[in-house]
C-alpha cells in the first residue's frame, strides 16, 4: 500500500491496542504514540483502532482519548457550556440525533473555512491587499483552531484612487464578511 494515496483510494489503516496500552500501527509495522494519530488524523489518514485481544474496534475510544489529552494541554477548543450541553444530551431522547447534527454542523464548518479561505487567496492573491489578507488569514485560521466565536479578522481599509477596482473589491470584501457572519452564527449554535 503506497503512502502517497489519498484517504479515498487506500484502506483504513488497522492500529492494534494491546493490554500494556501500547498501539501498533499494522502498516509501518511499528510502535506509535497518541500523537502520531492526531498527526494521521490532520493529514486525513483513515484508521481504524481493534483491540489487539478481542478485535473489538476501540477507534471511538481512542479519538476521545485524544481530544482528552489536546484538551489537557491547554489547546482548548471545547467550551464549558458545550461540554454541559453534550452531557446532559446524554440519556435524552435527542441522544441518537446529537452524533448526526453535530456531524453536519462540523462539516458545514469546514466548508466555510475552506470556502472562506479560497476567496482570501483570491480577492487579495497579489495586490496591494496580500499582506493585509495574509494577516487576516492568520487571524481566522487562530480563531477557527480556538473554535472561538468572537474573533474575526478585521476589514481591510483600502485608498479611494482607482473606484472601479475599489467597489468590487469592497463587494468581495462585504461577500467575505457575509460569509464569516454566517459562519460565526454556525459557530454560536454549537457554543
Amino acid at each position: 500500500m503506497a503512502k502517497s494515496k489519498t484517504t479515498n483510494e487506500s484502506e483504513p489503516v488497522i492500529i492494534k491496542k494491546y493490554a500494556n496500552r501500547r498501539l501498533y500501527n499494522t502498516e509501518t509495522s511499528s510502535y506509535i504514540t497518541l500523537d502520531l494519530l492526531s498527526q494521521m488524523t490532520r493529514e486525513g489518514r483513515e484508521f481504524v483502532v481493534v483491540d489487539a485481544k478481542t478485535g473489538e474496534d476501540i477507534t471511538h475510544n481512542v479519538l476521545t482519548q485524544i481530544i482528552m489529552e489536546e484538551e489537557q494541554r491547554g489547546k482548548n477548543m471545547l467550551p464549558v457550556n458545550f461540554l454541559r450541553q453534550l452531557i446532559s444530551m446524554y440519556g435524552d431522547s435527542m441522544q441518537s440525533m446529537v452524533p448526526q447534527y453535530l456531524e453536519a454542523s462540523m462539516e458545514a464548518f469546514r466548508k466555510n473555512q475552506q470556502q472562506f479561505q479560497e476567496a482570501m487567496k483570491g480577492a487579495f492573491g497579489g495586490g496591494p491587499f496580500a499582506e493585509i489578507a495574509k494577516r487576516n488569514m492568520e487571524m481566522f485560521e487562530a480563531a477557527t483552531h480556538a473554535f472561538g466565536a468572537g474573533a474575526t479578522p478585521p476589514a481591510a481599509k483600502t485608498s479611494r484612487s482607482d473606484a472601479r477596482s475599489d467597489e468590487s473589491k469592497d463587494d468581495e470584501i462585504a461577500g467575505l464578511k457575509a460569509q464569516l457572519a454566517a459562519l460565526n452564527a454556525k459557530i454560536d449554535k454549537l457554543g
